[in-house]
């Protein structure tokens, strides 16, 4: 336990040491969706996180998981969480913070548990001072992660105990720091809006219009989050990213203008920003072919509904999206879902690098174009999507990016 906190203390010095990394033309950040470097072993979360870096990746979102009863981050999570930051810090990454359950079967609803979950939510703020930008919960629109969906009548009742749960969390971590960036949403891209399906369902359309109506009926006079999250996937991975829903409920890239405007109906005109609220779209991806010489490194079998691309089809599409992100006014950070592959075939193949940490060649071109976007060398209306070149986005809040004070690293370590 001493040369784990030693280890950890080390990294954080030298973070503080290091040079502060240059992006002054930036205003978005990009990133990638990735919980490998979510490790207590200061090793292992390095080597991970490395790889982000190599990959010209600015940021990483990961997960705290709240189970039922839990008021504090467990040690296990803790020492992983702590070592992923201190890890990011030292290589200039900003790590982004999902704190969610496991799943619907968690569901927080009762008052009681979602006082449990704001009470983690805090202690996480307050025990990991690196991770001040902080998402809650994940994909409250869909009954993977959220049930209920509906009421007994059809009502929406996953936006409504959404809202109360942001709502306390805001303020649990607020509490802590005024200045941590907490965001909400991190909405599903597609949903059904039929309460008679199997699969109950909301479009992000239908549970941001609740969503609204939900803040405004509760009476608030104070915000219930600083941005907002949403994973706009394609239908799957041959889905180009300008590939937009003018006539449905779904949202992806190209949708955009759905996006800022259901936002400004929902909030516009209280004390939560609406139109102007920032975005984050903070999970996005394509899923590649493996080639035979790699294969081997994977089980399973790829469900045929994920019709996954080439390499350099993959690149392509990031290079689309990330362009396409940049030139959207009040996003302020997109994630890429992951920087290296999961080995079963069943779930995700869409990072830069294999299993085996190897890179794929969509890595340079993702590379190149965060070097791109960097450089403010970007013609909006070049860009798919895009046609009314660079706007004028001073006013929209930018999140946190912050490095502690020295005097504060040994905070960070477990005891």
């Amino acid at each position: 336990m001493r040369l784990f906190r030693l280890s950890i203390l080390t990294l954080c010095l030298l973070a503080c040491l290091a040079p502060a990394t240059a992006a002054a033309s930036m205003t978005m950040t990009i990133g990638a969706a990735e919980d490998e470097g979510r490790n207590a072993d200061p090793a292992v979360a390095r080597a991970k996180v490395d790889l982000a870096k190599a990959a010209g990746f600015q940021a990483l979102r990961v997960t705290a998981i709240w189970s039922p009863g839990d008021t504090t981050v467990p040690d296990d999570q803790l020492a992983a969480l702590q070592s992923v930051a201190a890890a990011g810090a030292f290589d200039g990454i900003t790590i982004y913070t999902t704190i969610m359950p496991y799943g619907s079967r968690t569901t927080p609803l009762t008052t009681g548990a979602q006082r449990q979950f704001a009470s983690f939510a805090a202690d996480l703020t307050r025990r990991v001072p690196l991770m001040r930008n902080l998402i809650i919960g994940n994909e409250p629109n869909i009954n993977r992660y959220w049930l209920p969906q509906f009421g007994p009548d059809g009502e929406d009742l996953a936006a409504s105990m959404y809202a109360k749960l942001l709502a306390r969390t805001y303020d649990a971590i607020k509490a802590v720091d005024a200045n941590a960036f907490v965001i909400g949403g991190s909405v599903s891209p597609h949903g059904s809006d039929n309460p008679k399906l199997g699969r109950k369902t909301h479009s992000p359309t239908a549970f941001i219009t609740d969503l609204g109506i939900a803040y405004r009926d509760s009476g608030r006079t104070k915000p219930i989050m600083d941005g907002f999250a949403l994973h706009p996937y394609g239908e799957n991975s041959s889905v180009a990213p300008d590939a937009g829903h003018p006539d449905g409920t779904s949202i992806g890239l190209a949708d955009y203008d759905k996006l800022v405007g259901l936002l400004g109906k929902a909030f516009n005109g209280t004390a939560q920003l609406g139109s102007k609220l920032p975005i984050i779209y903070d999970e996005y991806g394509i899923e590649s072919i493996i080639p035979a010489a790699k294969i081997h490194d994977y089980v399973g079998r790829e469900p045929a509904t994920t019709k996954p691309v080439t390499e350099a089809t993959q690149g392509r599409y990031y290079d689309e999206a990330l362009l396409m992100a940049a030139c959207q006014p009040t996003v302020r950070a997109m994630f890429l879902f992951h920087v290296t592959d999961e080995s079963n075939l069943g779930r995700w193949q869409s990072g830069v690098y294999y299993s085996d940490g190897t890179p794929k060649a969509s890595r340079t071109a993702v590379r190149q174009t965060i070097q791109q976007i960097g450089a403010g060398a970007v013609d909006c209306s070049l860009v798919p999507g895009e046609d009314d070149g660079w706007t004028e986005i001073a006013d929209v809040p930018q999140a946190p990016k912050r490095t502690p004070d020295a005097s504060n690293l040994w905070t960070l370590l477990p005891g």
